[in-house]
């Protein structure tokens, strides 16, 4: 059993509140604080490691990490972000102890006897997670790959065999892999987190997915989202406090029209950072809600910033060194600093960079935010406040011939299966899949393949919505996605199997034509049209013959009887249509 090694007791952080050492090789950083201990264990591993078809790897890895801790009245956790994993834990030292000793016992022995049940509490737990009101924008602009793929699911849920998961923990969940903070003045007696030895991971290179910005995208968010790439600096993060009290200014206190109205800073690798703002609004207010987002940060843009505004921020920012532990609330950002190697700053510097951060400062980082900007707006476009609209369709169109396979559904779609990618062109553009450039193929064991570019557009073939998708046409597919794609879906209810939503009258005959489409729509409003004016027709007439001495009930039934059948007429076009439609 290990302890903190003796040659690295007086290691000299730039920090004087945070003491930097080592524990069974990993490096360590201290800093006190009242009360209990607080831990955590951070792992450079993440989301944006993974691929798509392996996606929610890291988060296997986590769960069965923390299965032996069951249930406990310690505080405890694990979170899997972008770029990094973390077990923290609060309790006295004793039990700060017994979990960091489980944690990297389970790590180093994975429980994978339990693979398929926290397969299973994966699921349900991403079924249970609301989306965040910027989920989309990831996939946008990084497509489905490294930092974009917080916008998936955890397709690796479905396949990942416990060879690959335990082969995940013993290359990323290394000791030369990970950083340890506590905040106490020494290492708890008794930790024992000897794990094997390893690579310092990279951290994810960035993608592209957007060929041009500033951007937009529409969704129905509830509001405004508007993220954005800056340099990472103390003037990007001052900034970040100066969008969001104006954005809460005009949006909420002035305008009335959002609740919420917010900025963030995220550091995304040591170069850069993710500014991202939000705004909710009811669907009345969403045209206010835009208008009033863009010219807050046009305003900004412009220069048209107040000294008043920065000070604020700049006092705001200050707080922070006023606090007696300020070395511990330093310590997980010191810690994921040292993990990632970007410098931490003492805290002199960092005060002096806060004073020293201009007017002019603040306006280079307004405009890098709006060069880089991809706005999601709900149901309208932004070009007229100078974005262009996001991709939504492949740029990259050229195939070999391949089969062609008409809709079931719709004349004007046409699904194209050739040997190097998978198309699917309609009135509007052209998706394209190439097999060299394939995230993830999902295949159906009923002849479903559904297919996701490294770009993020998405194809879905199913046999049951195109013409002649035989299994040898679907074998071309398979062919020609790599292994490494490739996730073997398990049986789909038969009701979750796609079905045309129009056909013809026989079991899979043809569709019906446009024009006959058109004729059928014409006859069910002329039905109703009649069966209208009729119904008024004998409401009058009925009411004209009771008002006679001697009413004829015999007159009021023919009466009625008329409108019987355009109204048999209307109900079994009516239905018709829902069959066929529905």
């Amino acid at each position: 059993m290990s302890q903190e090694t003796s040659e690295h007791r007086a290691a000299t952080a730039p920090d004087p509140h945070i003491r930097e050492t080592e524990v069974d090789g990993i490096r360590t950083v201290l800093a006190a604080a009242p009360g209990p201990v607080t831990a955590g264990l951070f792992f450079r591993v993440g989301v944006a490691d993974e691929t798509l078809a392996t996606s929610g790897i890291t988060h296997l890895v986590e769960h069965l990490a923390l299965h032996r801790h069951g249930v406990s009245d310690l505080h405890y956790n694990g979170a899997t972000a972008a770029t990094y994993t973390l077990f923290h834990v609060t309790g006295t030292p004793a039990e700060v102890t017994t979990y960091l000793n489980g944690v990297c016992a389970a790590l180093r022995d994975l429980p994978v006897e339990r693979l398929e049940t926290e397969r299973e509490i994966l699921r349900t737990e991403a079924a249970g997670r609301s989306a965040g009101p910027n989920h989309q924008l990831p996939l946008w602009r990084y497509g489905a790959q490294g930092y974009g793929l917080s916008s998936y699911s955890e397709l690796g849920t479905w396949h990942l065999t416990a060879e690959a998961v335990r082969d995940w923990a013993r290359t990323r969940f290394t000791r030369d892999n990970a950083v340890l903070w506590i905040t106490a003045d020494t290492v708890p007696e008794g930790l024992d987190l000897a794990l094997p030895a390893g690579v310092p991971q990279p951290l994810p290179a960035p993608t592209s997915a957007l060929p041009v910005t500033p951007a937009y995208i529409t969704g129905d968010s509830g509001g405004v989202v508007l993220d954005g790439i800056v340099r990472r600096s103390t003037a990007a993060s001052l900034f970040t406090e100066v969008l969001s009290r104006a954005l809460f200014t005009d949006l909420r206190q002035k305008g009335g029209y959002s609740y919420t109205a917010d900025a963030g800073y995220s550091p995304r690798d040591n170069g850069f950072a993710t500014i991202t703002a939000f705004a909710d609004a009811l669907p009345k207010k969403h045209g206010a809600v835009v208008g009033g987002f863009v010219d807050a940060l046009a305003r900004l843009r412009s220069g048209s910033i107040e000294q008043s505004e920065l000070d604020s921020a700049r006092a705001k920012f200050l707080k922070q060194y006023d606090a007696p532990d300020v070395g511990a609330s330093r310590l997980p950002s010191y810690a994921l600093n040292l993990l990632t190697g970007h410098r931490n700053l003492t805290p002199d510097e960092h005060l002096a960079e806060i004073a020293a951060v201009t007017l002019d400062d603040l306006r280079e980082v307004a405009r890098e935010l709006h060069s880089t900007a991809l706005l999601q707006v709900p149901g309208r476009g932004a070009d007229w406040a100078g974005f262009t609209e996001a991709p939504q369709w492949s740029s990259w169109t050229r195939t070999s011939a391949g089969s062609r396979h008409s809709s079931l559904e719709d004349d004007s779609v046409l699904l194209t299966v050739s040997p190097e990618a998978v198309s699917l062109t309609t009135a509007s553009g052209t998706v394209v899949v190439r097999y060299d450039a394939c995230a993830a193929l999902l295949v159906h064991p009923d002849g479903g393949r559904h297919l996701t570019g490294l770009d993020g557009f998405q194809i879905r073939v199913e046999p049951t919505l195109h013409k002649g998708l035989t299994p040898d046409r679907l074998a071309v597919i398979d062919a020609g996605v790599p292994p490494s794609a490739v996730i073997h879906m398990p049986p789909r209810d038969p009701e979750r199997i796609p079905r045309p939503q129009r056909q013809g009258d026989r079991p899979g005959g043809r569709p019906r034509s446009k024009g006959a489409r058109l004729a059928r729509t014409v006859l069910i409003w002329l039905s109703g049209i009649t069966t209208t004016i009729w119904g008024l027709i004998a409401t009058v007439a009925m009411f004209m013959e009771l008002e006679e001495p001697n009413p004829d009930a015999v007159t009021i039934i023919l009466i009625w009887l008329l409108i019987v059948p355009p109204l048999v007429l209307l109900i079994a076009l009516r239905r018709g249509r829902g069959k066929r439609d529905g």
